[in-house]
């Protein structure tokens, strides 16, 4: 009798619906919002990446067209430009570097490379190039090619499982257009390109 009762309720019991909706909708609704929210996460990381390489291939782009030697009015102004490009609220680094090879002794040599922006880049020494056949492309003797790298963090506005931040490298290689190379001129010297920006 006692057994029979029982089984009873547990029948009515599983045909009962009074209080499923709010069970579920506690189940769901959590993680529905984390859903929505790293898929905006996700969605923002893309965008925050492709604007950067965007504007880094454009920066890229307009110093290989120069004719007229770098000067550091110029590369002051470029990243002016860059962060214009960017419009966002993330801290940029740039670092501008003209590699040539030199044939005769199989080796890459930093002619010059500037900084600009706060961040974890350093400016490469003049000299040889440690591992740059393994980050270079071939090149013939004598040429030159511009390498623009650009450093930024990403920090997320929600925490959805992508950490504090996230870091941003952007490297362009790209040989001179119009000039078979592309040289730095110091503020000291005189010239009649040091306004071409």
């Amino acid at each position: 009798m006692l057994i029979q009762r029982f089984k009873t309720l547990l029948r009515r019991l599983r045909k009962d619906m009074h209080g499923a909706v709010v069970v579920e909708s506690m189940i769901a609704l959590p993680l529905l919002f984390w859903v929505t929210m790293a898929s905006f996460e996700f969605y923002e990381v893309h965008r925050y990446k492709a604007v950067r390489e965007k504007a880094t291939y454009t920066v890229a782009d307009m110093i290989s067209r120069e004719g007229c030697q770098i000067t550091r009015n110029y590369l002051d102004k470029t990243f002016v430009l860059y962060n214009d490009m960017l419009r966002d609220r993330g801290a940029n680094q740039i670092r501008f570097t003209v590699v040539e090879y030199d044939g005769s002794n199989d080796k890459y040599e930093v002619k010059w490379s500037f900084l600009r922006g706060d961040g974890d880049l350093e400016s490469l020494p003049s000299g040889e190039l440690a591992n740059g056949d393994e980050i270079l492309p071939a090149l013939s003797s004598g040429q030159q090619i511009i390498l623009v790298e650009t450093f930024s963090t990403y920090k997320p506005y929600f925490r959805v499982g992508m950490g504090n931040s996230i870091d941003m490298e952007t490297r362009i290689f790209i040989s001179p257009r119009f000039v078979p190379k592309v040289d730095y001129k110091s503020a000291l010297e005189a010239g009649d390109c040091e306004d071409a920006v």
